[in-house]
C-alpha cells in the first residue's frame, strides 16, 4: 500500500486494519447495505503519541477516493462534564488529587456517551427514529484552561460506515482491589519507587478512579475492533513525557510562547500515569468480571497494536 512521503508510518497499518475489519463486518451482516450498523473502532494512545492527529488523517483517507466511506469521529475529550460539574466533582472529592481537573475516568459524562454510542450504533437501522446524531465538542481554552462544553456540535447523518472513538483511556478496564494494592506498592518502570507517593496520589485515590471506570465498560461493549498506539515495552511511560513536551514546545514556537512550562507539562502527564499503570493492560486482557473469571474485550482477535519510538516511528506492529 503506497503512502505519501509525509504520511505518518502508523497510517498504512491503521488503514489496512480498518478496511479488513470493515470487510469482515459487512460480510457478517450480508454485504454493503446502507442498513448495516457502522463498524465502531476504539483508538487508544497516550498523551503526545499523536492518536488524535492519526485518527484525523485516517478519517480523511477513508472518506476520500477510492474508499468513499462515511466516517464519524467521536473523541473522549468531547465527553467531559461541563465546567460547573467538573468544579463540583473536584470540590466534593478535594482529597483526591486525580479528580482535581478533567482527564481521569469520572470526569466524563457517561450517560451522554452511552446515549451517543447507542444512537450511532443504530443510526443505520431502517426503523431508526432519528437519522442524525449531534456530537458534542469541548473547548479546553475556556475558564483559563479548565474548559467547558462548547455550544457548537457536529452533525452526523445516516448512513455511516465507520465510527472512530479515540481517547487516552479508551478500552481501559477496572481491576481487582488486591491487584491495585500490588501495583501501588511496586516500582513504576522508568519512574522509580514510590512514584505515586512522591506525586501525592493515595491508594484510595486509585481505588476511587478504579470504581468510576466500571461505568465505562458499557461503552467498550459496543466496540467491534480496536487500534492501540503505544510506546515500546522497554519504555512504557518515559516516552509519554517526551512526546507531550515536544508537543508543547511545538505549539509555543508557533503561538509566540504561550503554554505550559516544562515543569507544568511534567505535572500534567503525572496525573495520567496511574491510568496506564493500573488500567492500561485491559485493552488486551479485559477484566475479571467475577473472581477467577476473566472477560476478554469484545474486540479480542480484532485489535491492532502499533508500537512507536521516541520519534513516533513504528518499531513493531502486532495483532491481539
Amino acid at each position: 500500500m503506497q503512502k505519501a512521503p509525509d504520511t505518518p508510518q502508523a497510517i498504512p497499518h491503521m488503514e489496512a486494519h480498518v478496511l479488513a475489519e470493515l470487510a469482515t463486518h459487512r460480510a457478517k451482516h450480508g454485504g454493503e447495505k446502507p442498513t448495516i450498523p457502522p463498524l465502531i473502532v476504539g483508538v487508544q494512545g497516550p498523551q503526545g503519541s499523536g492518536k488524535t492527529y492519526l485518527t484525523s488523517i485516517l478519517q480523511n483517507i477513508l472518506q476520500a477516493q477510492p474508499h468513499n466511506l462515511s466516517v464519524a469521529v467521536l473523541s473522549l475529550d468531547d465527553l467531559y462534564l461541563p465546567h460547573e460539574q467538573l468544579i463540583h466533582l473536584a470540590k466534593e472529592h478535594a482529597q483526591n488529587a486525580l479528580l482535581q481537573g478533567r482527564g481521569q475516568p469520572g470526569t466524563h459524562d457517561v450517560s451522554l456517551g452511552t446515549e451517543l454510542l447507542n444512537r450511532l450504533k443504530h443510526l443505520n437501522d431502517p426503523d431508526a427514529t432519528a437519522v442524525e446524531v449531534n456530537l458534542p465538542s469541548f473547548d479546553k481554552s475556556l475558564f483559563n484552561g479548565e474548559g467547558d462544553r462548547a455550544p457548537r456540535s457536529h452533525v452526523v447523518r445516516a448512513p455511516v460506515d465507520l465510527v472512530l472513538f479515540e481517547g487516552w483511556c479508551v478500552g481501559f478496564y477496572p481491576i481487582e482491589r488486591d491487584e491495585v494494592e500490588r501495583r501501588f506498592a511496586a516500582p513504576v518502570a522508568g519512574l522509580g519507587v514510590d512514584f505515586f507517593q512522591r506525586k501525592g496520589y493515595r491508594l484510595d485515590d486509585i481505588l476511587d478512579v478504579n470504581d468510576r471506570l466500571k461505568s465505562y465498560v458499557s461503552w467498550w461493549n459496543l466496540f467491534d475492533a480496536f487500534i492501540q498506539i503505544r510506546p515500546p515495552d522497554e519504555h512504557p511511560y518515559t516516552f509519554i513525557y517526551q512526546w507531550r513536551l515536544q508537543q508543547e514546545h511545538h505549539m509555543k514556537a508557533r503561538n509566540g510562547g504561550e503554554g505550559m512550562t516544562d515543569a507544568q507539562v511534567e505535572g500534567f502527564v503525572d496525573r495520567y500515569i496511574p491510568g496506564y499503570v493500573f488500567f492500561g493492560d485491559g485493552v488486551t486482557n479485559g477484566y475479571e468480571q467475577l473472581p477467577g473469571r476473566r472477560t476478554l474485550p469484545p474486540w479480542s482477535g480484532h485489535g491492532l497494536c502499533v508500537q512507536i519510538d521516541e520519534n513516533r516511528d513504528v518499531v513493531h506492529v502486532g495483532r491481539f
